[in-house]
């Protein structure tokens, strides 16, 4: 008790359980695993210079780049009108989609994966239907192509691309947008002048962290695509398995690490506070201009000023709702960029109750064959009773960890705290498979490979970080002043800390835990390394059985992981819910 009094005055100790961790699991694998790639203790480059020889590599770089790339653009050009018609809407509304946003990120990417299987197949949604239909005579080659890889890509990315917008959108006045119009702008000239430049930092930051992802990609090219669709992710997976050198493996990590910290570096990732410095930067840019063109520009706005006045006081009235066409033309995008969304899903969940020996869709008929066939399967049953355990010890491990460091963090210097929640949030913002060999090489040092307690280990480095974002947003609007009160009445750092501040971020904290819980419990990559083969989490022996067999048990499977996330958003609602009836007053269950 003594030490925790001590560690609450100094705030930054509390972040010490969780660096231990980060340095143990990742931090110094990492730096061995540069070490090696450089031949330590000689320190050369000749790993590095082999890579870049050998064109096949060079080419699989380059197509690594290109498909995160165009997948990001993609993300892109999709994500941003859907987050500005999601602002837009309504309160209900816009908590509606954001919710139905939610949904797919917290399914399992996996089991998204596999969905498009289903729908892409031969036998599958697309196909019947054009057969039906007797558009075509046979098959498209819909699957195991490019455009396949394309599409499970961007269905992955796109909510990853989405919310960093929505979080940006949502700050964002809209009165400026109104003021521009009243001083003459068309409708267009308003939207691309103010409400588009003051959320480029939303722009940034989706795109960075959707090319990043996509830079680790792994699952999804060898599921939906062919060899010649591999991306580099894949071939250090392959040298992995096939080779015991790992000096070229180091390589290849590090120039796909590189990759994504001189992005991060240059941009940055930043999705708050950030309108000021943007008007700023605008304002800056505006006075900035030559002054000829400034002189020019100046004149062609005097000559212009009549008629935007008469302009401005015969519009001025008008409602913005006299054409049905925009809103009924969004209404119609967002509709098609939520059923894009969540359809794969349901197409799982509708695939699960088929009556027919392999996969088709429609399915022949009603059956809960597969159900009985989970179930019934100790291969299944094991590994879903393994994924259990190590989900629920990396959500206690994380959550505690998670919400000290968090709570440290809010009580650090600015440029202190900037640091460590940079070095913390490295495991989720730098490629998975980079993040999969450290841990390899760290659980490997210590005799851990194969073990569950690796497996937690390995899984705790990202779940501590996605508790301590969270946790810290909570943290963010948490008042202070309740703390000082609580002190003032002679109350000790401890209990201001577990009757004052714990039961106010609570919702935060059981927010934390449930993004663990999710991450670990459908991490694949990382595991399908430190596993060891001796140990199948429920994702594992899924993945296993799409590369060797289409079992429809897979469809039973990826709709109890589909179902998952939306009984998990319940109970987080429900917990917010009583939370909200308690702090006002009222009865929780006034029916009863």
């Amino acid at each position: 008790m003594d030490a925790l009094q001590r560690h609450l005055r100094m705030p930054v100790g509390l972040t010490a359980p969780a660096m231990a961790i980060l340095l143990v699991v990742f931090g110094i694998p990492l730096l061995q695993l540069l070490l090696t790639s450089l031949n330590a203790p000689f320190l050369s480059l000749a790993n590095y210079q082999a890579f870049f020889k050998q064109q096949g590599n060079v080419f699989v770089l380059y197509q690594t780049i290109k498909m995160g790339v165009v997948a990001t653009v993609i993300c892109l050009i999709i994500g941003y009108p859907t987050a500005y018609l999601i602002v837009m809407a309504s309160k209900p509304v816009r908590i509606a989609l954001t919710v139905l946003v939610f949904i797919p990120w917290l399914t399992s990417g996996l089991v998204r994966t596999y969905a498009w299987t289903v729908i892409l197949g031969d036998h599958g949604l697309i196909n019947n239907l054009l057969l039906d239909l007797g558009l075509i005579s046979h098959p498209l080659p819909l699957l195991y192509n490019r455009l396949a890889v394309y599409i499970g890509m961007v269905h992955i990315m796109l909510p990853i691309m989405i919310l960093p917008l929505l979080s940006v959108m949502q700050g964002i006045d809209k009165s400026l947008l109104a003021a521009a119009r009243s001083m003459g702008a068309r409708p267009f000239a308003a939207f691309w002048r103010v409400f588009v430049s003051l959320s480029l930092p939303g722009v940034r930051s989706g795109m960075l962290l959707v090319f990043v992802v996509c830079l680790g990609f792994y699952i999804t090219p060898q599921a939906l695509g062919e060899l010649p669709d591999a991306m580099l992710s894949n071939f250090i997976a392959s040298q992995i398995a096939s080779s015991l050198n790992l000096a070229p493996i180091a390589a290849a990590a590090f120039i796909l690490l590189a990759i994504a910290l001189v992005l991060l570096s240059i941009f940055g990732l930043d999705v708050s506070g950030t309108q000021d410095r943007t008007k700023r930067s605008l304002l800056r840019s505006r006075v900035s201009r030559p002054s000829a063109v400034g002189a020019l520009w100046r004149q062609l706005n005097e000559l212009a000023m009549s008629y935007l006045a008469k302009r401005w006081a015969a519009q001025l009235y008008l409602t913005a709702g006299d054409s049905r066409l925009p809103p009924i033309g969004g209404s119609i995008f967002v509709l098609l960029v939520m059923t894009f969304l969540l359809f794969p899903g349901l197409v799982v969940i509708i695939m699960s109750f088929s009556a027919g020996a392999f996969l088709q869709f429609p399915p022949p008929g009603f059956s809960l064959q597969w159900y009985h066939a989970f179930f019934g399967d100790p291969s299944w049953t094991g590994a879903f009773w393994n994924s259990i355990q190590i989900g629920v010890a990396v959500t206690i491990l994380s959550t505690v960890i998670g919400t000290l460091a968090a709570y440290g963090l809010s009580r650090c210097s600015a440029w202190l705290r900037s640091f460590l929640t940079m070095l913390l949030l490295a495991p989720i913002i730098v490629p998975v498979i980079v993040v999969g060999v450290a841990a390899y090489l760290g659980l490997i040092n210590h005799g851990l490979i194969g073990s569950k307690l690796g497996i937690v280990l390995a899984h705790s480095i990202s779940a501590i970080a996605y508790a301590v974002v969270i946790v810290t947003a909570t943290l963010a609007t948490f008042d202070r002043r309740l703390e000082q009160a609580a002190k003032s009445m002679r109350a000790g750092p401890v209990r201001t800390f577990l009757r004052v501040t714990l039961p106010l971020i609570r919702p935060g904290i059981i927010a934390g835990a449930v993004f663990a819980f999710f991450a670990s419990f459908d991490e694949v990559v990382v595991t399908s390394f430190v596993s060891g083969f001796s140990i199948r989490t429920l994702p594992l022996k899924m993945w296993e059985n799409i590369n060797q067999q289409i079992d429809p048990t897979i469809a039973a499977v990826g709709a109890l992981l589909t179902l998952l996330p939306i009984l998990w958003l319940v109970a987080l609602y429900v917990t917010w819910w009583r939370s909200r009836l308690k702090l006002h007053g009222a009865p929780v269950n006034p029916i009863a």
